[in-house]
């Protein structure tokens, strides 16, 4: 079976100039290590900084290898990597972030996997250079995921991962426009695995994720996958709700039999049922705005990304698709 199957390798890129040109060369190097027919599709996702001249000039040097391909602005790494899989033709789809933390070296090592038979693998990252607050909050979504998809995988947040190509397929015909990728693969997926991989420390540049944005993304994943938090706001209502009657009982039991003086007369106990109350209404209101806020970005149905231009493997055949709006609008807009 080897070397029947073709490989994509799919990279997200945004403002990583300083990583590229090792990148690049690393990932060449995997592919040339693999008895595989590989190609390589560079999506830079809005870059600010010389990304995008990098790419230019490694796609014409490696020509029938590379393809970049250039949103108009930053959509965020899985829209960038949903603009990627559009591109890909290969039997496998290989997902890998550009910051280099997951070392390219380890391709061959997913492509392997596939070729056993599974349809996903997905990786663990051993020795993990990251913040304690970064291990943590991964701890959390990893269990939390395992718990609703009930698919025992560890590290949901090592974008390092394999996809046969049927899965992809699948995963582009979903309409939703927040999508967790390995989460939304899964769903799919008849066999899944998962390979212990070294783990890096960042090699220039800083991380992408700050605190707001690993905020969002928890909130983008627990929303995506299950409607769970609006049952446990039911059951917290209804919690909350059994207290505050027992709680006014016992209020009125202690005013009889101590008189109106007590706990002052009872105005610092109201405000702090008060306050529980109002504050469980704003978390439920919270999540229900993020549960509405994504049925309206569903409803009105805006592509995930748009396209500015594509160069590589098929830029002499398609000129015109790269330059022309409604072409790239009709092909591969995300929509």
């Amino acid at each position: 079976m080897k070397g029947e199957l073709s490989v994509s390798i799919v990279i997200p890129v945004f403002n990583e100039a300083e990583n590229l040109t090792e990148l690049i060369g690393r990932c060449l190097k995997a592919c040339e290590s693999m008895d595989n027919p590989c190609e390589i599709i560079m999506v830079d996702d809005g870059s600010t900084d010389s990304s995008e001249d990098k790419i230019v000039a490694a796609v014409r040097m490696n020509p029938g290898t590379l393809k970049g391909v250039f949103l108009n602005k930053n959509y965020g790494q899985h829209s960038a990597i949903m603009a990627g899989f559009e591109q890909a033709k290969g039997d496998v789809i290989v997902t890998l972030d550009a910051d280099l933390q997951n070392p390219p070296e380890e391709i061959p090592n997913l492509v392997e996997q596939i070729k056993l038979g599974y349809d996903v693998v997905g990786s663990v990252r051993e020795n993990r250079q990251d913040t304690l607050f970064r291990k943590i909050s991964s701890f959390i979504i990893n269990k939390t995921i395992q718990k609703v998809t009930g698919v025992m995988m560890n590290d949901y947040g090592c974008m390092l991962r394999a996809y046969k190509k049927h899965i992809i397929d699948a995963v582009l015909n979903c309409p939703e426009r927040s999508t967790f990728i390995p989460v939304l693969a899964n769903n799919f997926a008849k066999s899944t695995t998962e390979i212990i991989v070294k783990h890096e420390e960042r090699h220039g540049g800083d991380s992408k994720y700050s605190l707001l944005k690993l905020i969002s993304l928890q909130f983008d994943l627990l929303t995506c996958m299950t409607t769970f938090p609006l049952r446990l706001l039911s059951l917290i209502g209804g919690i909350i709700s059994f207290f505050g009657v027992g709680f006014g009982i016992f209020l009125v039991a202690m005013r009889i039999v101590f008189g109106s003086v007590w706990a002052a007369n009872g105005v610092f106990t109201l405000f702090a049922v008060l306050f529980i109350l109002i504050g469980a209404q704003f978390i439920a209101l919270g999540l229900l705005g993020e549960y509405l806020g994504r049925v309206y970005n569903d409803v009105r149905a805006r592509p995930r990304y748009y396209i500015h231009h594509i160069i590589g493997k098929e830029e002499k055949q398609s000129t015109a698709k790269d330059t022309d709006p409604k072409i790239i609008n009709k092909t591969g807009c995300g929509c």
